[in-house]
């Protein structure tokens, strides 16, 4: 299996735009980490990289070799916010958001960081509000802490799809700092000989 995990940063807030339009941000780097896996699902070899808007049609290769694309609130924010720059052909890839799945067996929003909070001890030591003042800022400095967050925002999004993945559940913690576990399953599905169909990316 080839994967890719992937996060968006844009050049904008949303107050700076007419409406809730993420297609109206603009990008300004995304982060892939793409990777084999073998027939057990676990990593053969993986590589972090970080794409600037001009290089998209290079990372967009990357896409379209993948057996799952892997994201983050991926269905509600980074696709619509690349939508401007995706190919067409793009509604034909294998999508995966894990917040989407999450909310369909909790019925609530998660965030990525309380999920790494509670399931890996971990945590972001940056803001999604920081990494569009650094490209406001576009001092050399301060897009090295925008690629920084963004391949971060990727390493904490594989970590938490691979606990998933491997043993079922994840952890949160909730409004009142009380942890809860979701159980997921995150298996590939089963593949019909005879069948060809492709999720939608949108």
């Amino acid at each position: 299996m080839f994967e890719v995990i992937f996060d968006t940063e844009t050049k904008k807030f949303f107050d700076e735009i007419d409406g809730y339009d993420a297609s109206k941000l603009g990008v300004s780097i995304t982060s892939v980490y793409s990777r084999t896996l073998d027939e057990n699902f676990k990593e053969i070899e993986g590589k972090m990289q970080s794409f600037w808007e001009v290089d998209f049609l290079e990372m967009f290769k990357l896409f379209e070799k993948a057996d799952r694309i892997i994201g983050f609130n991926s269905f509600g924010f980074d696709i619509a916010a690349l939508s401007p720059y995706l190919p067409t052909h793009w509604s034909k890839l294998k999508h995966f958001d894990i917040l989407d799945i999450i909310r369909k067996a909790e019925g609530k929003r998660v965030s990525l960081d309380s999920l790494a909070k509670a399931t890996l001890g971990s945590k972001k030591n940056d803001s999604g509000e920081n990494a569009v003042k650094y490209w406001k800022a576009g001092d050399a400095e301060s897009l090295a802490k925008l690629k920084k967050y963004c391949e971060m925002d990727v390493e904490i999004t594989t970590k938490i799809y691979d606990h998933a993945l491997h043993n079922g559940f994840l952890k949160y913690t909730d409004f009142w700092n009380e942890t809860h576990e979701v159980k997921l399953d995150f298996s590939y599905p089963k593949k019909d000989p005879g069948e060809n169909i492709q999720n939608s990316l949108f």
